[in-house]
């Protein structure tokens, strides 16, 4: 069924598409989840142009933007270009005109500069996305719960083992669910509503992770979640959603703003439990 009332804001585009994924076809989900990652694009572009890179026909373009109750292409393409307005480019842009300007050898200092440069933009990006009213919430939750369980697998597993150093040395009670043996499941067993569940995962998902966050939400206990995207699955189960989009150069992507968050994190936490905290031992 087509969505009636059109959205009138990015924010509300975003929104509805993340809300509409699993009910679209295989096309439209194929086109929501590149509108969403290339809103530059979407904004820019021509239907031609967009239906190229997302390796669809112009014609289900149009059916994607009926279908959230916009009558064409047109109409939905102004929403996305009024974002412009008030945002600055994203990093992806950015670090895509670098790559495409750079006419440098690859040396092991062309190597590092792409990196830092991309890892600055992330910076940047985490800085302008991430709503302050968020980091007051998971601060609040992270300080009522009684334990801390961390959870990250894969490509999140640094960020997961950084955030048990740190929480530790807070003094507070915190688990890692490193998973060891195989033993994730028990590990997270004995999880109960006065804890917590911090879950790190990024595309493609960790399915452990994903699973022990959705037996979490229904028990009632409050999630909080670094992810990279309204399409993830922790979207729909956390109490506090991170959407961190991290530096990419090719297909090497570092956690230069997941650590720089869960490090924002801890510390806020630190001033929010008013300790004595050693800070010169939490950084050590």
């Amino acid at each position: 069924m087509a969505q009636t009332t059109p959205p009138s804001s990015y924010e509300d585009l975003r929104t509805v598409i993340s809300a509409r994924h699993e009910t679209l076809s295989k096309r439209l989900r194929q086109i929501a989840e590149f509108a969403l990652a290339n809103p530059n694009d979407m904004a820019l572009e021509t239907v031609s142009e967009i239906a190229a890179r997302a390796t669809v026909q112009p014609s289900s373009l149009i059916r994607f933007a009926k279908a959230l109750g916009f009558d064409g292409f047109s109409s939905m393409q102004r929403v996305f270009r009024e974002r412009l307005t008030e945002r600055q480019p994203s990093y992806r842009e950015r670090i895509k005109v670098l790559k495409e300007q750079s006419d440098a050898p690859l040396t092991a200092i062309t190597v590092l500069d792409r990196f830092t440069e991309a890892a600055s933009h992330a910076l940047n990006h985490l800085r302008e996305e991430t709503k302050p009213e968020l980091l007051e919430q998971a601060i609040e939750h992270l300080a009522a719960s009684q334990r801390i369980y961390i959870l990250g697998q894969r490509r999140a597993f640094p960020v997961a083992a950084y955030l048990n150093y740190m929480l530790s040395h807070l003094g507070c009670q915190v688990a890692l669910i490193d998973s060891v043996g195989g033993m994730t499941y028990e590990q997270a067993r004995s999880l109960t509503p006065k804890d917590l569940l911090l879950a790190i995962s990024f595309q493609s998902y960790a399915p452990d992770t994903v699973e022990i966050a959705t037996r979490a939400c229904a028990q009632g206990i409050k999630v909080i979640a670094i992810t990279d995207g309204p399409l993830s699955p922790f979207t729909a189960l956390s109490d506090v959603c991170f959407e961190v989009e991290e530096a990419q150069v090719e297909s090497f992507r570092s956690l230069s703003a997941c650590m720089c968050l869960s490090l924002s994190l801890v510390v806020c936490l630190g001033y929010r439990l008013e300790k004595t905290t050693d800070f010169d031992r939490l950084f050590a």
